[in-house]
């Protein structure tokens, strides 16, 4: 049995997370989780999966908490103190980190400089620090193994593959609820509309990634650490059913691609169960009914941010911290309808301007780059 540990239990990934302990409770405790100000649904995960720690973001929400189990055993924390107290925790076996934003960034390099399999599915953990976190997992030999589907395909295509063998990476996009809209349609979209995704059941700020393609170009900066590869070596492709999660091309031509039905589980499972698999309660891929697979080139001149964090990648440093950090801010500012659609790549890319790189930042560097830059969103527009 392994002990898990869950930063982001009230989130999408942290509730399907808790789905697949729930089909396998055989397999594995949970010692911890946390939440941001969710109280109702984190005592109900206390009651049924009986934590020992649980830690609540919001300080004030976890003086509510502990008021309403204080006939329990559970011991309630706050703040990103609590966060890096059950991201270390010496009983756990691996740390899921589901949590949205760059605050899940230090408590997941705490948990691996104890040596933890980290389960990753926060983006801005590498986004913004990739170069440290991934030299402090290869010095405490502590696994990270993706918890996104188009990143634990690739993961699972390259089991047994020699990196020398590899000739590109293929990262799979929907396209998003806006796929082939040109950028007249696009000046007034609305969040509501964004937050339609047409395949993918997702939390409200990567649903509106994925609608301006950031998420991809997220994604992208992600691959380079996880699999250490250069830039000209990872490609994106439209692919609007969402079978095929993603692939790998080998210098010898063949390509190697990861299918199954749009359902965050599968890759949640197949990171806590790694290197083995086991039994899910997952629809298997019917190619009878999905009998039509096809592929196009992401429309570049009307989602804008793809290309941003292409650039942001190719500059490096502390690039990336500031398209991330930035991009953050004004998706909050989009979802409550405070700009529009095109200001967030527009206002992104003002911040990159402005921005005077650190070539090789430590983490000191990247948390004053991440706040300056949230403040410049904040009060320059």
């Amino acid at each position: 049995m392994k002990n898990i540990s869950i930063l982001g239990s009230t989130g999408s990934i942290g509730k399907q997370t808790l789905d697949v302990i729930r089909n396998n409770l055989d397999l594995y405790k949970v010692i911890a989780i946390s939440g941001n100000n969710n109280i109702d649904l984190l005592l109900k995960q206390i009651k049924e999966f009986a934590p020992k720690y649980v830690a609540v973001f919001d300080e004030k929400k976890a003086k509510e908490l502990r008021n309403k189990v204080s006939d329990s055993n559970v011991k309630i924390l706050c703040g990103l103190e609590g966060l890096n107290e059950i991201s270390t925790l010496k009983e756990v076996d691996i740390l899921v980190t589901s949590v949205v934003g760059n605050i899940g960034l230090l408590p997941t390099l705490n948990a691996i400089k104890t040596g933890k399999t980290i389960a990753l599915a926060n983006k801005e953990t590498l986004v913004t620090a990739g170069e440290l976190v991934m030299k402090e997992a290869n010095i405490n030999n502590a696994r990270i193994i993706p918890v996104d589907s188009e990143h634990s395909a690739i993961f699972q295509c390259l089991q047994g593959a020699n990196k020398k063998e590899i000739n590109k990476i293929i990262l799979t996009a929907s396209g998003g609820p806006f796929r082939g809209m040109n950028k007249e349609k696009l000046m007034d979209v609305k969040a509501r509309d964004a937050l339609k995704h047409p395949n993918w059941s997702m939390g409200r700020k990567i649903s509106i990634d994925s609608a301006t393609l950031m998420n991809k170009g997220l994604e992208v900066i992600e691959a380079k650490w996880l699999f250490g590869l250069e830039i000209d070596k990872i490609d994106v492709i439209i692919h609007p059913q969402s079978i095929i999660h993603s692939m790998v091309e080998f210098i010898d031509g063949s390509v190697l691609a990861q299918l199954a039905i749009p359902d965050m589980k599968l890759p949640i499972q197949y990171a806590l169960t790694y290197p083995e698999r086991v039994k899910s309660n997952t629809e298997g891929l019917s190619f009878e009914k999905y009998n039509e697979l096809t592929f196009e080139k992401p429309d570049r001149n009307t989602f804008l941010c793809l290309d941003l964090a292409y650039e942001a990648l190719r500059l490096g440093g502390t690039m990336p911290t500031v398209l991330n950090a930035a991009n953050e801010e004004l998706v909050m500012q989009y979802l409550d309808n405070r700009i529009k659609f095109y200001d967030i790549p527009d206002r992104i890319e003002k911040a990159m301007k402005k921005h005077n790189i650190i070539k090789n930042p430590n983490i000191n560097d990247i948390i004053e780059t991440d706040k300056y830059t949230r403040e410049y969103i904040n009060k320059s527009f």
